[in-house]
């Protein structure tokens, strides 16, 4: 067994927190940018857990496994999303918990 493979099952854990949080985002605030970073999530997870997939099960295509990471790991940090922090914490920015926004503003 390969070290890759451990590379391998943390950039996939990665792209689908990442996918969680902007999903997270969303709920909390309705913005559109987070709404089509969830969406499109949802394949970036699913791009990133074949990639798993083949490094764990193929070692003679880890290199690909990877790749395949990597590529949903950049495909996933190319969207725009609003400004959501202003001067928050980073275990705050990690976890994603932005205010909600007020109903009525005065």
């Amino acid at each position: 067994m390969s070290y890759l493979i451990y590379v391998a099952i943390f950039g996939a854990a990665v792209v689908l927190f990442l996918w969680l949080r902007d999903a997270r985002i969303f709920f909390r605030t309705g913005l559109p940018g987070y709404r089509k970073a969830a969406y499109y999530g949802v394949g970036y997870g699913a791009l990133a857990s074949l990639g798993g997939a083949f490094t764990l099960t193929m070692p003679d295509f880890e290199l690909l496994g990877l790749g395949l990471i990597l590529a949903a790991m950049y495909l996933q940090g190319r969207l725009e999303r609003e400004k959501v922090w202003g001067n928050e914490d980073t275990l705050t920015r990690f976890l994603g918990s932005v205010p909600r926004p007020r109903a009525n503003k005065k």
